[in-house]
């Protein structure tokens, strides 16, 4: 996989993943709109074989925080490590920008990306009742704090 910021040029890619992976997509508008955004930063995977976008990450950067706005790949390319490529190289960012942590919210049932982010340090910092829809179902925060060794633990 090839990982690499996304560009505006991306965006009808990026959505056909949204619309393959989620009940409420983004929309093309809506990822067009983010790229143009300075304080979001988009990453994309690419399959070096076939050229196609796999996945992709965002990430907005606010007053040296950065929350994970959306993870995504593609069915087809998951269990390839796609995911995790795209979270590493999103936290590196984030921390080369200067950022304390990153947070970001998952579905109680999304086990397999609770495994991810546990995996790669992530903490659960609370939940959100009911904070998705389609089917209603809470969200865990996780967050994995940048700096100081054991702050996460």
């Amino acid at each position: 996989m090839i990982i690499e910021e996304m560009k505006k040029a991306d965006a009808p890619s990026i959505a056909a993943i949204e619309r393959a992976c989620f009940a409420s997509p983004w929309t093309r508008q809506g990822i067009e709109e983010e790229a143009d955004n300075p304080s979001s930063h988009f990453l994309k995977a690419t399959d070096e074989e076939t050229g196609v976008t796999a996945g992709y990450i965002g990430v907005q950067e606010i007053c040296g925080e950065a929350y994970i706005t959306n993870i995504a790949v593609l069915p087809e390319f998951r269990g390839r490590g796609t995911g995790r490529q795209l979270l590493i190289a999103a936290c590196e960012g984030a921390k080369e920008r200067n950022c304390s942590f990153i947070t970001l919210e998952v579905r109680v049932s999304n086990l397999p990306a609770i495994s991810l982010y546990e995996s790669c340090g992530f903490k659960e910092a609370g939940r959100r009742k009911n904070f998705y829809r389609s089917p209603d179902e809470d969200g865990l925060i996780y967050t994995l704090f940048f700096g100081r060794e054991g702050e996460n633990g």
